[in-house]
């Protein structure tokens, strides 16, 4: 679990989580709405974020796991996303219920495509890249 931040790979996860933020910040200061050099830094960001956890791992199994847990939650979170909005609606709750649910509805889109798309993406990169590895360390029969 804090296998980012052993000794041997506390620098990259250090300069990997210090890149989240300056893209972050890069991010909010260009602004992401309608606007994809924003909404890029964004996606570097999570992508950042996504590697600096997944850095040290050296098995394509581990990453498999990513893609799977990131291509379920995109679907729970896009699901669920989707019904709070479609509940905000058509639904005509008091104000503050009304307002929570859409935040929450937003929340949950918001975490499908800035977090579980870039999760897919490095569970996808690194299961092809450590297959690749783990097939050169084979001994030839």
């Amino acid at each position: 679990m804090l296998e980012p931040f052993s000794p041997g790979n506390r620098r990259r996860t250090l300069f990997l989580l210090a890149a989240v933020a300056v893209l972050a910040v890069a991010a909010g200061v260009v602004g992401i709405d309608d606007n994809p050099i924003g909404i890029s830094l964004v996606m570097l960001s999570a992508t950042s974020l996504v590697l600096a956890l997944a850095h040290p791992w050296r098995a394509s199994a581990q990453f498999r796991r990513l893609t799977y847990v990131s291509a379920l939650g995109f679907v729970v979170l896009l699901v669920l996303g989707i019904a709070l909005q479609a509940l905000v609606e058509l639904t005509g709750m008091p104000g503050l219920v009304d307002q929570l649910l859409g935040v929450a509805g937003t929340a949950f889109l918001l975490g499908a495509g800035f977090l579980c798309v870039p999760g897919l993406v490095v569970g996808v990169s690194g299961t092809l890249l450590m297959r690749r590895r783990e097939r050169g360390q084979r001994p030839a029969a």
